[in-house]
């Protein structure tokens, strides 16, 4: 299917039939046979600065569905707040999605979800499900990526690759939240395979390179060396290339001081490690998500106000 650019995928939606989410017990429409061929999945993103408005634009839109932004939203401080859309209210067995982010010099951007990543159980025929991430930001930028819960369903087959590059004076803030599976329903740690890359790389080299695996079935995530007790794993990235080394460890230390603050023994657990440079890596564990999907903002604002000075809302749904 040809990419369409924001006009075009704004007609394109109108006219196409009703894509509504499906319920999380519906099964994914099949072809012929009974069997469903996966999709091919693209977002293209380019943002830059308007001096003459003070503020971030949306300058280039290129998306194939299911994966879709219908618009950038203008916030407090002069940036750009985009709503990443799934049509097919999830991943599915087999299916690629691909999304590029360019942060242009100077913007301000940040991009969340409309709800949490449903990672649906795979055919026995589809190789694991894929999302790959390519980001760049520019000098001066700043890139939030604050989205919802990544929920792997039972049978559910999944690698996620994030690969972001910095210029000099680039600012990163980037969490992750990750479940077990839908407790409501007696899954939990019922997929088949999760494995998440991630890697920061600055212009003096690599920030953080991480990978994550679990495959339940075969190595417990509940053993000491993974997950221990816990079933919930929250991250967030906070950098900002070409600070002096010195503003590092007075902010590792008010934010450990808040890890402290919100740790519960036997409930939930936070620390702060820094990166080999420019950054820090706040990791929360917990028994249930809302200390973890409560804490993250907390920890976001306050880095957010050191680094930058200001905080602002967290995104509003859209729908």
């Amino acid at each position: 299917m040809q990419a369409l650019s924001s006009g075009q995928g704004r007609e394109a939606a109108e006219a196409a039939p009703d894509r509504r989410p499906m319920r999380e017990e519906e099964p994914a429409a099949t072809g012929s046979g009974g069997y469903r061929q996966p999709v091919v999945g693209l977002l293209r993103l380019g943002f830059c600065y308007d001096a003459a408005a003070r503020r971030t634009r949306l300058r280039e839109q290129v998306q194939r569905p299911p994966l879709q932004v219908v618009r950038a939203f203008a916030t407090a401080d002069g940036g750009a707040l985009v709503h990443v859309h799934n049509l097919s209210g999830g991943v599915l067995g087999g299916d690629l999605y691909e999304v590029e982010v360019e942060v242009g010099a100077a913007t301000r951007v940040m991009l969340t979800s409309t709800g949490a990543t449903r990672l649906y159980r795979a055919h026995s025929r589809d190789q694991p499900a894929e999302q790959r991430w390519r980001v760049h930001v520019g000098s001066g930028a700043l890139l939030e990526h604050l989205p919802d819960a990544l929920i792997p369903f039972a049978g559910a087959r999944y690698r996620q690759q994030v690969s972001i590059a910095l210029d000099e004076g680039a600012g990163l803030l980037w969490w992750d939240l990750l479940a077990p599976g839908r407790l409501a329903r007696g899954e939990c740690f019922a997929y088949d395979l999760l494995e998440l890359t991630f890697k920061i790389v600055a212009p003096r080299g690599p920030l953080a390179c991480e990978r994550f695996r679990l495959e339940p079935s075969r190595r417990p995530p509940r053993a000491l060396a993974r997950l221990g007790p816990f079933r919930y794993c929250a991250s967030l990235y906070v950098c900002h290339t070409g600070l002096p080394p010195q503003r590092w460890p007075a902010l590792e230390e008010e934010l450990m001081a808040l890890a402290q603050e919100l740790s519960q023994p036997g409930c939930c657990l936070w620390g702060v490690s820094r990166l080999a440079a420019d950054g820090l890596l706040v990791r929360g564990l917990a028994l249930e998500s809302l200390p973890l999907s409560q804490g993250l903002p907390i920890f976001w604002r306050l880095a957010r106000l050191r680094l930058y000075g200001r905080t602002v809302p967290l995104p509003r749904k859209i729908y």
